[in-house]
């Protein structure tokens, strides 16, 4: 029988641990786990999915006439699951910062309670990114076959919840259900991203949108499009200053092809249309067209108004 010096290997790994606590000051008292669970966070999910759209996303068995019974259900156990959560993050931070713990149970039930008053207005958001794709795809039969199927839907129902716990002040929470939507897509969103009604993203594979991205209603995206930061201020000792507008603003009705890059806190206007593969750093007006042909010879991409020629 395979022998492998498990005790030796499981005693280097404590050592490694305690390592790694005692440079990070983390407590050394044996206790509960101090911080989120990516697995509960998964399950959490999954219900909220199922309270929001039980009929598609529900039980294939689920009938209508037993439909609101298991919305709440399914809603007090996420919401229950959730707390927890809520729970952990708080008191993570609190002695991250050394701050005061306080009623860490009476808050994160305010703010669970917060969060749970915001699902009606998040099944409308995804209710108009829905209907976005739907009538964005010639491709699509039915806005039952883009709630099922469709990558970037998935990636939005996952951002909408993740957002609103980014709004509650729970980013890690927020980063944890961005990140699972990132590894079943490859839709990169940032929770912190502002994104308007009747968003869609097409394909979807590759889209990367960063934390202080600034989306109007009614914008579409292609594949393998950028919303990224061009720059990083630093502070005194160098490191990148958080928190700061780095990303792009996109106003209303703007379409952005396949494959483009958009870097730094530009504007693309009203109804831009931004072509495949360029590279924009400067803002686009209202109606702008900012295609291949036009960037030829000229570096970064330039902007043409509506109707000009390239």
């Amino acid at each position: 029988m395979a022998h492998f010096e498990i005790a030796e290997i499981s005693q280097a790994l404590h050592a490694v641990r305690r390592e790694w606590r005692e440079a990070q000051n983390r407590s050394q008292e044996p206790g509960g786990r101090e911080f989120p669970s990516r697995d509960a966070l998964a399950r959490i999910v999954e219900q909220l999915k199922e309270a929001l759209f039980p009929m598609r996303l529900g039980p294939h068995d689920l009938r209508q006439d037993s439909e609101d019974f298991f919305v709440a259900h399914r809603l007090d156990t996420a919401l229950h699951a959730l707390l927890g959560q809520v729970a952990l993050e708080l008191r993570y931070v609190r002695r991250q910062s050394a701050q005061a713990e306080g009623d860490v149970q009476a808050d994160a039930l305010g703010v669970t309670r917060a969060f749970a008053q915001s699902l009606p207005s998040i099944r409308r958001l995804l209710d108009s990114d829905v209907l976005a794709a739907y009538q964005g795809d010639p491709a699509a039969r039915s806005v039952d076959e883009v709630l099922l199927c469709y990558p970037g839907v998935l990636a939005m129902i996952y951002h909408r919840l993740a957002h609103r716990l980014y709004q509650l002040e729970l980013p890690l929470l927020a980063r944890i259900v961005a990140e699972l939507a990132h590894g079943q897509t490859g839709i990169d969103l940032h929770p912190g991203a502002q994104i308007g009604a009747g968003f869609f993203i097409d394909h979807g594979t590759g889209v990367v949108i960063g934390e202080t991205a600034v989306i109007g209603q009614r914008v579409r995206l292609y594949q393998a499009v950028t919303l990224g930061a061009k720059s990083f201020p630093t502070d005194a000792q160098g490191h990148p200053q958080k928190g700061l507008p780095r990303h792009p603003v996109v106003e209303d009705d703007v379409v952005i092809y396949a494959g483009a890059t958009i870097l730094g806190r530009v504007t693309l206007g009203r109804g831009a249309v931004i072509g495949g593969n360029v590279w924009v750093t400067h803002d686009v007006p209202p109606g702008g067209h900012v295609t291949q042909a036009s960037t030829q010879g000229a570096g970064a991409a330039k902007a043409w108004p509506s109707g000009a020629d390239a």
